[in-house]
């Protein structure tokens, strides 16, 4: 079999972290919506040669986790999918919560943790509407100018939070905030209202409201978010969104700290 993450003990580990990397990154565009996807589309997309490419993609469809579609296509693999249900199922208490928030708000709902300087989406509940937003579990977006990513700011340890403010803060839309002082005034906004607001500032065209989800600890684990189009999603509905958002989290965090059960009660 040709194994093209070297893990061997007599390769460095520059090199290995660099293929494993390498590895990783050709999964999670295997695992991009739209496929099928051609070997060259994967190449491209990875910046890797059609035959480095080529032989991960053997490699991964000989361990399961790719699967040959034919006319040189490829797509998830029987256990990839088993690692992403085996994700999904602890989030599975999480579910009620996100539910009656998403029905309470009739907006879409987001749960999202953090990797690094990026908050991931891990659920994504949706109205019955006919306008849907670009984001999926899997898809990652910025700390510093998203809902989800200010929540998480909000509450991570001084030194966290000055690490991801020293990155560039790039502008997404008009109205990104990339100066460090403007974005910590943001996150005070969770002490004084319980949530955070992105106002296009991510993505124009799309507000969302975000607020913290912490472990029995005190840690945070997550965020919740509501996320509209500005013409369902208006500022003067903040005052009332707002503190549904805020109570979600209150909620999720006295799941995931075993205070409370599990089942949420349908609030008319």
């Amino acid at each position: 079999m040709n194994n093209a993450v070297n893990t061997s003990p007599g390769s460095s580990p520059g090199s290995s972290r660099g293929a494993v990397e390498k590895a990783l990154e050709v999964l999670a565009t295997l695992s991009a919506p739209g496929g099928p996807h051609r070997l060259a589309d994967l190449a491209q997309a990875c910046d890797l040669p059609k035959p480095t490419a080529h032989r991960m993609l053997q490699t991964f469809t000989e361990a399961g986790y790719a699967v040959g579609a034919g006319s040189g296509r490829y797509t998830v693999g029987p256990r990839l999918l088993g690692l992403s249900a085996a994700a999904l199922t602890s989030t599975r208490p999480l579910r009620p919560v996100l539910a009656d928030l998403q029905r309470r708000s009739g907006h879409t709902v987001h749960y999202a943790v953090r990797h690094a300087d990026r908050a991931v989406y891990v659920e994504k509940l949706e109205p019955d509407q006919a306008y849907r937003l670009n984001t999926r579990p899997g898809g990652e977006v910025p700390l510093y100018c998203t809902a989800v990513g200010r929540a998480i700011l909000s509450r991570l340890p001084e030194a966290d939070v000055a690490a991801a403010l020293a990155t560039p803060l790039t502008a997404r839309t008009a109205k990104t905030l990339t100066d460090p002082g403007a974005v910590r005034r943001e996150l005070a906004t969770v002490d004084s209202a319980g949530y955070v607001v992105d106002d296009e500032q991510f993505e124009a065209h799309v507000r969302c409201l975000g607020a913290p989800v912490l472990d029995a600890e005190g840690a945070v684990v997550g965020a919740v978010s509501v996320s509209g189009l500005t013409f369902t999603l208006q500022p003067s509905s903040f005052d009332a969104l707002g503190p549904l958002v805020a109570e979600a989290a209150n909620r999720l965090s006295a799941v995931l700290a075993g205070t409370a059960p599990r089942a949420v009660p349908d609030a008319r």
